[in-house]
């Protein structure tokens, strides 16, 4: 029971409790009267906890070290910034007559709240750690103590896992309050807190309704943020009141772009960016998420620097069924946002590097396990990944990897009478196949890879990676008279013609899908470039838009640097091929 209080606590505090405590053995005589003391309703949940407490004042001024709350996702918000955040809101001429906290942590932002709004009659903050609920009704007693003449508000600090609170009950007895949700959710996602074993989780749920294969494939893998926000919203924006939460950028993004659906009741959305470096000593891309309740669905939302907020930075969002991450500059290039005539494709994902990807030295294969194999080359293909992609063109790989099936769910026994080598070697390592973590390969033909078909075997790629933030497109030519494959990082255009190759990729090196991907990617995202992204480039109305002679000026320094021989004599040819016939199909198919 003492690990509870493992807060610390003030001088002030301790003495103030000491004194006016010690001599209270009933906890409901105790609760009236830090509630008439501080408006702190329920201080004490039986009289253990009190005995407690007072046990636990008589021994020591509890100064702690901090625990490691990984398994929570637990950034404590600091009281310099709680303050900075909440006069930032007050001067917005908001003050709110009912502060919520879903996850309030040790109290900062709820310190913060009483100092800077005046008009607060209810306070609700909401954690799961028993510790940090003890530590933030000590810093409300302090903060009072330091503060006699604040105003003293009805304050509920709940020991609860946020994702079991009824938050309805609280809108529904303060529908006609003017209310503020605030605070710093968890920065983890689902995935990352059950690798912990963390009690801290919403019930399973795919709570976007992705698709099977999506969400067993990543899209299913939330962030609790955003889960938490959405709830928020949810549950409250049908009352008047704002809301301000400190989350991750790809959470804010998600809730703008998913707004185009959802049709949540909030305007005057905004994003405030933080230094989450200084504020956390934490890399990751963070910022305060703002939203006016109860109002008319706005779908876009407007980027400052929090520390500098005279000026916005950008706009992002929806432009009429168009999600862009600028819409200033979008505006140059939106005539190629449409449809890509070709599909983007992703390169293989086999999840066993250590077996299926092989390096050649001294002209033999060796594995990931520095094991020196022999295997014969029917199946084995040279491999590019996304740090490979540097070079215009590429027809050399570093590494090599075996390609087990021409399509999904291909039966794999033709490998052990075709290449028995290779079988004999892929079954030596069958325990890391089995090892495979992920769900897609349950009940698939042995040795299962994914991201293969006819177009994994085109002799001509272009491509690009989707993990870096160069807006540079590869050629991608054939090796030893076979194609070159790609791994799962990197996404790509098959052909049959090295022209139509070479023309696609001068039409995504060019200035103008340049600056329509910088207005469309967002640079903090884990993929800058996504199969949803590249089949928004229309080539068809791009090529259109591109003048024969700059065409043929491209041309003719590919063909110099490259010792290609190269003309525009099929160009007519490409166009047709990109053009839709009657019936919103392609001429011809790659």
């Amino acid at each position: 029971m003492m690990k509870v209080f493992e807060a610390n606590i003030t001088h002030q505090v301790s003495d103030f409790l000491n004194d006016n405590l010690k001599k209270i053995t009933s906890f409901e005589k105790a609760n009236q009267k830090m509630y008439d003391a501080f408006g702190i309703i329920h201080f004490f949940d039986n009289d253990e906890e009190l005995e407690t407490l007072k046990e636990v004042l008589s021994i020591t001024n509890n100064i702690v070290e901090e625990p490691d709350r990984a398994e929570y996702g637990d950034f404590q918000t600091n009281s310099d910034l709680a303050n900075k955040v909440t006069l930032h809101l007050a001067s917005k001429n908001i003050s709110p007559e009912v502060v919520i906290e879903p996850t309030c942590g040790k109290g900062n932002f709820i310190i913060a709240s009483l100092h800077n709004f005046k008009n607060i009659k209810n306070v609700f903050g909401v954690e799961i750690y028993k510790p940090y609920v003890w530590e933030t009704k000590f810093n409300i007693v302090d903060f009072f103590l330091s503060h006699p003449n604040s105003n003293k508000p009805e304050i509920s600090i709940v020991h609860c896992n946020v994702f079991d609170f009824d938050f309805k009950a609280i809108a529904k007895k303060h529908s006609t309050n003017d209310i503020l949700v605030i605070g710093n959710p968890p920065w983890v996602t689902n995935s990352k807190l059950g690798s912990l074993n963390s009690t801290n989780l919403p019930k399973k749920t795919n709570f976007k309704n992705h698709s099977g294969l999506d969400a067993m494939t990543g899209k299913g893998n939330f962030d609790i943020a955003e889960f938490i926000t959405l709830t928020m919203i949810e549950t409250f924006q049908n009352m008047k009141g704002n809301l301000l939460l400190l989350v991750k950028n790809s959470v804010i993004k998600n809730i703008v772009f998913d707004q185009n659906k959802n049709r949540y009741k909030i305007s005057a959305i905004e994003k405030h960016c933080i230094d989450s470096k200084k504020e956390f000593n934490v890399s990751v891309e963070a910022a305060l998420f703002y939203c006016k309740l109860n109002s008319l669905p706005t779908f876009d939302c407007i980027e400052f620097d929090f520390y500098n907020n005279l000026k916005s930075q950008l706009k992002f969002g929806w432009l009429n069924d168009k999600f862009v991450s600028n819409i200033d500059t979008y505006i140059h290039t939106k005539e190629i946002d449409g449809e890509c005539p070709f599909v983007w494709r992703q390169g293989l994902k086999h999840d066993c590097s250590t077996v299926m990807e092989l390096d050649k030295v001294n002209g033999h294969y060796v594995n990931g396990l520095n094991e020196e194999v022999k295997l014969e080359d029917g199946l084995i293909y040279g491999i590019l990944k996304s740090s490979d992609l540097k070079n215009t063109v590429i027809n050399q790989t570093r590494k090599f990897t075996i390609v087990t099936q021409k399509k999904v769910g291909q039966e794999t026994k033709y490998i052990k009478t075709e290449y028995p080598k290779t079988y004999q070697y892929l079954t030596q390592h069958q325990a890391n196949f089995d090892a495979r973590k992920s769900s897609i390969y349950n009940n698939k033909p042995l040795f299962s890879i994914f991201g293969i078909g006819d177009y994994s075997f085109k002799p001509f790629k272009v491509a690009i990676s989707g993990l870096y933030k160069t807006f540079h497109f590869t050629l991608i030519l054939p090796q030893d008279n076979k194609p070159v494959m790609l791994d799962d990082t990197c996404y790509f255009i098959g052909f049959d013609k090295i022209e139509f190759a070479v023309y696609t990729l001068m039409l995504l090196n060019s200035d103008t899908t340049v600056q329509f991907l910088q207005s469309v990617t967002f640079p903090d995202a884990k993929r800058t470039f996504t199969k949803d992204v590249l089949m928004r480039i229309d080539l068809l109305e791009l090529a259109k838009q591109m003048d024969k002679t700059d065409l043929q000026t491209e041309l003719e320094t590919l063909n110099e640097k490259y010792k290609f021989n190269l003309t525009l004599d099929l160009w007519d040819s490409f166009m047709n091929e990109m053009t839709p016939v009657s019936n919103g199909q392609m001429a011809m198919f790659i």
